[in-house]
């Protein structure tokens, strides 16, 4: 039989890309209404189909309802510019009526925890109200109100990383002390599934979080104490919303806009009153501080750390490729031979010279050199670098064992683009707190001659097939 045919809005967003892979791997049909539908990763093979729209222009939507069973709405408006409460209302409004005017089975929405009250943030009174029209719609609503969700990529987190690896000292304002009952993006995406088989003919409210309640403040020391930093809290008794913002707009990525509604959110209580999603669910969310040692395994499992976003991991990226006319078999031997008696391609005296300097700080330099000079598997020492994935002909990624004030990685990938091979090779760098970004700016000048002058040297040897090249 056909799959019934869900539909998702902000498949781009953080929650909407992570669920769309959930949807895909549980064997769902999707349809994605997106405004630019070149920027949906579609895995391959998904049975998913991209649809240009945009909920303020009731057509385009329209356009994208017919034969829709179940829809998501995880859309917002909080980084436009003027009145977003406005845009979110109007949003809604064209949603609920195109839903009830196909027939759509149920929606399911994100929303956010807050006790509703006269002095509720305008974001959270919005979404508040946005719950409120979709229900208006006569279509059944399953809406999630959740808090802080802590995960790589998502608004809140990034905030938190941002302002503990960057800051020393930490000025907390009084919002930082404000309860809150964050929850794992995995165990929100676990409800969100969950909610397409809940028995319920009706419109159901569920207020979701972690296992435990915390402050913003409690979560960065909680970060702090995971990634081995020393950070010194000074509170402070004022600090405006709109000083606030500013503040974070030259620490973090966030956008002053941005900053000051998240602020304003903030400064409420977030926490589980009502408990009913606990026994409706068979799902026992974590805990903050598991969540947080999810969310940075997370960052370690990136498979293309070229199209990461380095800027909102705080990571530094350096990427360069290179088109080799040669079969991808060739194009990688010099990386599957690299390192021990073949050498590092390019400058190896520079390479000779941080080994020594490593040895010193109590690393292992190049002493270990390679098990095997022409084959690799994952776990083999190679110089200073371990093997963490290794796919023969494809990729090579090594993690540095040298005494660093962070983690360090190099990748190389192979990969064919028409009549040609194309070599990526990658380096990262995982700064931790201020010594690793000043290390890494340091280092740069370096880095721009070495990683590049490395890469043609590969090619050159790729192109002309010669053997090991000492």
């Amino acid at each position: 039989m056909t799959k019934p045919l869900i539909l998702l809005t902000g498949a781009t967003g953080y929650v909407g890309g992570r669920l769309l892979e959930a949807l895909v791997a549980a064997g769902h049909r999707v349809r994605c209404l997106v405004r630019r539908p070149e920027r949906l990763r579609i895995p391959k093979g998904a049975d998913v189909e991209a649809v240009a729209g945009d909920l303020l222009d009731p057509a385009s939507l329209r356009a994208a309802m017919p034969g829709v069973h179940t829809a998501y709405y995880l859309v917002h408006s909080m980084e436009s510019p003027g009145s977003f409460e406005d845009l979110d209302r109007r949003a809604a409004r064209n949603f609920a009526e195109a839903a009830r005017d196909f027939g759509v089975r149920r929606i399911i929405y994100l929303g956010g925890l807050g006790e509703t009250s006269p002095n509720l943030s305008p974001h959270l009174r919005s979404r508040h109200e946005v719950g409120e029209i979709l229900r208006s719609s006569s279509v059944p609503v399953i809406e999630f109100r959740a808090s802080i969700v802590i995960g790589s990529g998502s608004l809140s987190f990034e905030m938190i990383r941002a302002l503990v690896e960057r800051l020393p000292v930490l000025i907390t304002p009084r919002w930082v002390s404000v309860p809150a009952q964050p929850i794992a993006v995995r165990d929100l995406l676990a409800y969100l599934l969950a909610a397409l088989e809940l028995p319920c003919a009706g419109s159901r409210i569920f207020e979701i979080g972690g296992a435990d309640q915390v402050s913003y403040g409690g979560l960065m020391l909680e970060y702090a104490r995971q990634r081995g930093l020393r950070r010194f809290v000074v509170p402070v008794p004022v600090l405006t919303p709109r000083l606030s913002s500013l503040w974070l707009g030259l620490v973090t990525p966030l956008h002053v806009r941005v900053g000051r509604r998240l602020i304003d959110s903030i400064r409420h209580p977030t926490v589980v009153r009502d408990r009913s999603a606990l026994t409706e669910f068979g799902i026992r969310p974590m805990g903050y501080r598991e969540a947080i040692a999810a969310a940075l395994r997370e960052d370690d499992e990136v498979q293309d750390w070229a199209s990461a976003s380095a800027a909102r991991a705080l990571r530094f990226v350096y990427s360069l490729k290179i088109s080799v006319n040669v079969p991808a078999a060739q194009a990688f031997a010099p990386i599957r031979r690299i390192g021990g008696s073949t050498g590092w391609y390019y400058a190896n005296w520079l390479w000779r010279l941080r080994g020594f300097m490593d040895t010193l700080l109590g690393g292992p330099g190049l002493r270990p050199g390679r098990r095997d000079p022409e084959q690799l598997q994952v776990g083999d020492i190679v110089d200073c670098w371990r093997v963490e994935a290794y796919d023969p002909d494809r990729r090579l990624l090594l993690a540095a064992l040298m005494k660093l004030p962070g983690r360090a990685w190099l990748e190389f990938r192979v990969e064919t683009d028409g009549p040609n091979t194309v070599i990526r090779q990658t380096a990262v760098f995982d700064p931790r707190g201020v010594l690793g970004r000043l290390y890494w700016y340091a280092s740069w000048p370096v880095h721009r001659m070495v990683f590049p002058g490395m890469l043609e040297r590969i090619g050159r040897i790729a192109r002309s097939g010669s053997p090991v090249v000492r």
